[in-house]
């Protein structure tokens, strides 16, 4: 009977102990079964360039409004909308009758008051030996005199006078005063023109160098400001057109306005491009990057960071295959990349797929590259 009951015991025993094995086995089995296959990248820090876009407004080097400085009647236009013209090019003219008139009648003037000038000249010479002589008194030479000077301011009045009527006959024809593209033309021939005219004969713009305007926050504008005192390179400036391409040519910066607008908190500049192909035009748009180096920077894809409420966040490998879900903190960012600031470092081991259904302390099979 106690054979018999020593026997039940090790049988009973054998059965707990193949439980438990097979319990063990499963437990490690079904483990490894929830184990997400994640791939990792292993960060490594170094040099990087940051682009920061600005949008702004083109416009020519000279912009100018040409308007009319004497009133008259348009006799003649002279060029097309859209046209380029040199300085110094006749764009229209004013019917300069009235102008020109002006002229002769201020010219036969001015013969006047020279003959009369001359006159009292002679009347002069004519008295001073006479009263050397004491032929006629002082007193007679002196009035002479008197009438001489007179004649000559009389006769220096003339001369003025002509040369305002000649300025004026010269200001019915109009001329460039820069190069560049001739703008709208409103007016026709035949139109009364006035120096009082509110619309412009046309527009005028120099656009062999263009000025590119933005505004720049407070705190673009300190980092923009210290990379210029440190003496870092501030003329590689680019430009994005309309059309999404890249200007060819780079530009630099200046600034526009001494202060900030207390509405917006911004501060003007404008970023100076050469255009000796003309393809940038006043009134045109453009972006303008400021492009900025780092040192020693970690990068991160944006595809390995979750955004959660305006807060960003990775998964790092901890051990062989465990995650933790670790917040971080962005100092810039390219269309692909983001630039760690705090929360990883060189070394630390990042999900870079699967991190939809990650969750922190999940476990993961690992491939690290």
């Amino acid at each position: 009977m106690n054979y018999k009951k020593g026997y039940w015991v090790l049988s009973l025993a054998a059965v707990v102990g193949l439980s438990s094995c097979s319990s063990g086995n499963g437990q490690e089995t079904a483990q490894q079964m929830s184990a997400v296959p994640t791939g990792f990248i292993q960060l490594k820090s170094g040099d990087a360039d940051v682009s920061a876009g600005y949008p702004g407004s083109i416009e020519g080097q000279d912009n100018v409004d040409i308007k009319a400085q004497v009133t008259g009647y348009l006799e003649a236009v002279y060029v097309k909308e859209g046209q380029y013209v040199n300085k110094g090019q006749t764009l229209f003219r004013i019917n300069p009758s009235v102008y020109n008139e002006q002229v002769n009648n201020n010219e036969a003037a001015l013969k006047a008051a020279i003959a009369a000038q001359e006159t009292a000249r002679l009347e002069v010479e004519k008295l001073k030996p006479l009263v050397e002589g004491k032929v006629v008194s002082d007193m007679q030479l002196k009035t002479a005199q008197a009438n001489y000077n007179a004649a000559a301011a009389q006769a220096a009045q003339a001369r003025s006078s002509l040369g305002s009527s000649r300025i004026n006959a010269n200001f019915t024809y109009i001329k460039a005063p820069v190069t560049g593209y001739i703008g709208r033309i409103p007016n026709r021939v035949g139109n009364l023109i006035s120096p009082s005219d509110a619309a412009p004969l046309t527009s005028l713009s120099n656009i062999n160098t263009v000025n590119v305007y933005f505004s720049m926050n407070e705190a673009d504008f300190i980092t923009y400001t210290r990379k210029t005192v440190s003496g870092e390179e501030t003329e590689n400036v680019e430009l994005i057109l309309a059309d999404g391409s890249k200007y060819s040519y780079k530009g630099k910066v200046e600034n526009a306005s001494g202060n900030f607008d207390k509405n917006t908190g911004s501060i003007q500049m404008k970023a100076i491009f050469q255009n000796p192909d003309k393809l940038l035009r006043a009134g045109g748009t453009a972006r303008v990057l400021l492009h900025q180096s780092l040192d020693g920077i970690v990068k991160l894809p944006k595809t390995a960071v979750k955004d959660i409420q305006d807060k960003f966040f990775v998964y790092k490998l901890e051990g062989k295959d465990k995650v933790k879900m670790s917040p971080i903190e962005i100092s810039g960012s390219t269309s692909q990349d983001y630039f760690v600031k705090n929360g990883v470092k060189a070394g630390d081991k990042i999900a870079v797929n699967r991190i939809d259904v990650l969750t922190d302390g999940a476990l993961v099979s690992a491939d690290v590259k």
